[in-house]
């Protein structure tokens, strides 16, 4: 899903019924499952404690910058894909179950100002 600001108007794109995948899951289906690798085991070859990896397997944590820089070194990826799987699943989870952005008004920005 994209959120698009033009003219003012916060536009949706391609609205998603489903939430997509925590970048967890994608972890322990496409990556941990298939290599016969457990947690402990990517816990020691990533420099992180059993418990970080775990509670991103199960959902419970997120991907952060450095974690990022970490599975992508290792899964032969981009950080960058981890960072927009993780912004994806946040972004989706945040406009399904808050309303309250949508109450925000918009700020004028005068035409002689930059940008």
């Amino acid at each position: 899903m994209r959120i698009i600001i033009n003219d003012r108007k916060v536009h949706i794109m391609r609205e998603r019924k489903r939430p997509p995948a925590h970048p967890g899951r994608i972890i322990r289906n496409h990556y941990l499952q298939p290599l016969s690798i457990s947690i402990t085991d990517l816990a020691r070859k990533l420099g992180v404690s059993r418990k970080t990896i775990s509670k991103i397997l199960n959902e419970r944590g997120a991907i952060t910058s450095d974690m990022a820089l970490r599975l992508s070194k290792a899964f032969n990826t981009t950080p960058e894909l981890w960072l927009n799987l993780q912004n994806t699943y946040d972004l989706w989870y945040a406009v399904h179950n808050s309303k309250d952005w949508q109450k925000v008004q918009s700020i004028t920005i005068p035409a002689c100002l930059p940008g």
